[in-house]
This record gives structure tokens, C-alpha cells and sequence, in this order.
């Protein structure tokens, strides 16, 4: 079995970490580049940065604070939020990240996957997903943009499988019913994609303990566990919680492995 990543998303409004449940009553949790840099210390993966409000207010994505968290990590760095444009893929990538993340923008202009994938790879281009139950859709689920505000009419899994044939290298499965409740992932969600699709697929919403964790990389067949609250709230270490899934047998990357 491959070793699993473990991957912290930082959700940044006007410049600052925040944090919700299901995408509401954010608060203040920090500044991003610190955080950045001591999540880094604690031996996370990767590190996804998403300007929550971006795309709703109609701006790209701040390269200044871009740049500046790039410069705490070494590690893999992906950036979502207001990236409409290949010059705003160019432009976060030379700020410093690694791939970028089109969710509303993808279903805006899905064009976009394949000229990003084309100029950059398909390794740079992420497709974020913002999914709710939706009994109305074959598969049973929803997808929607403008962090959450805005139901697209899109299959969740009819959109994934089309954005991997456009060029996305990776899919970020955020499910908004269980996004910051630490209740647990959306293990049928997670679980039908990734049977699904032939990219990897990072499991987000609703991580609250390791045992969530193990439970989405193996039942769920996911390739990555994204959390937030449960180490923004300092109640986890990712040290902690690699040794954790170690000692359950799920196969996780060491610190200073690639």
C-alpha cells in the first residue's frame, strides 16, 4: 500500500486564518504564515492554502501573502481561491506554490483544467470539490461553488470523472455536511469517487480524530486525510497523529520523506 499523506488546510479570509463549521460563523484562529511554518515543523505533508472569499468577490488570489507562506515550507503547496485565468496559475505558481485548486472556477470555465494542465502539467491542477447529499443527483450528491453559496446543478461524481478527462491531476473531496464538525469524513462519499477516478483523491470535512483519519485512508480508499480544526485547535499534533495511524497500520510518510 502506498504511504498515505497527511495534508492541513488553511482557510484565509482578509489575510487570516479562519475557521467555520459547514462554511459558516468563521472565527479568527491566526495568522496563516506563522501557522504555515509550524505546521511545517510538525511534519505535515503538504499544505493547502484556500482564499475563502476570492471567487465570491470576484479577485484573484493575494501572491504577497502567497509568497510569504511559501517561504516557511518546503514541502508541496497548494493554493485555491480567485485563480480564473492562466496567468493567475502562472503567477500564484511563481509566488510560490506548487498546484492550485479550481473549484468555482473549474465550473465557470472547465476549459481552464485542460490549458492549466497543458501549460503546467497536469500534476499542478487540483480540482476542488464542495459536495453536499443531494438525493436529487444520480450519485447522490451535489456539488457546489462560491464556498458552498451556490448550488452548481452538477452529478458529484459525473463532474469529477469529466474534470479528470479535461486534465486535473488530483481532486481535494471536501464534504460540506461534515466540513468542521469533527464528526468523522463522508466515508461513501470518499470511497465512491475514489473508485472512480485514476488520480488521487484528499478526503476533507469532518476529520476529528485519528481514528477518522484511518477509517477514510483505508475503508474510504482515499490517498490523503486533509484536516484543519482538529490541529488548529491544539488539541493534535501531525507528529501525534502519523504515530497514531502507525500504530493502527496505516502506512504514513515520516518526516523529511518524500
Amino acid at each position: 500500500m502506498l504511504k498515505k499523506r497527511i495534508i492541513i488546510c488553511l482557510d484565509v479570509k482578509d489575510g487570516r486564518t479562519t475557521k467555520g463549521v459547514k462554511f459558516q460563523n468563521n472565527i479568527d484562529i491566526g495568522d496563516p504564515v506563522e501557522m504555515a511554518a509550524e505546521y511545517y515543523r510538525q511534519g505535515v505533508d503538504e499544505l493547502v492554502f484556500y482564499d475563502i472569499m476570492a471567487s465570491a468577490r470576484g479577485r484573484g488570489p493575494i501572491l504577497e501573502l502567497i509568497s510569504k507562506v511559501a517561504s516557511q515550507v518546503f514541502i508541496p503547496f497548494c493554493v485555491g481561491g480567485g485563480i480564473g485565468t492562466i496567468d493567475d496559475i502562472r503567477s500564484t505558481i511563481l509566488a510560490g506554490a506548487e498546484k492550485v485548486s479550481l473549484n468555482s472556477q473549474a465550473v465557470k470555465n472547465p476549459n481552464l483544467i485542460t490549458e492549466g494542465a497543458r501549460v503546467f502539467g497536469n500534476q499542478s491542477i487540483v480540482l476542488g470539490m464542495d459536495v453536499r447529499s443531494d438525493n436529487s443527483k444520480p450519485s447522490g450528491y451535489g456539488t457546489t461553488i462560491n464556498g458552498g453559496r451556490v448550488d452548481t446543478g452538477l452529478d458529484a461524481l459525473e463532474w469529477a470523472k469529466k474534470c479528470v478527462k479535461l486534465g486535473a491531476g488530483e481532486i481535494v473531496l471536501n464534504s460540506m455536511d461534515a466540513d468542521g464538525t469533527k464528526n468523522g469524513y463522508d466515508i461513501e462519499l470518499t470511497k465512491l469517487i475514489s473508485e472512480n477516478v485514476s488520480v488521487p483523491v484528499i478526503a476533507s470535512g469532518g476529520g476529528g480524530t485519528p481514528q477518522h483519519l484511518a477509517q477514510v485512508l483505508t475503508e474510504g480508499k482515499a490517498d490523503a486525510a486533509l484536516i484543519a480544526t482538529m490541529v488548529h485547535s491544539k488539541k493534535y499534533t501531525v507528529d501525534g497523529i502519523k504515530k497514531e495511524l502507525g500504530a493502527m497500520g496505516v502506512p504514513v510518510r515520516t518526516q523529511g520523506e518524500s
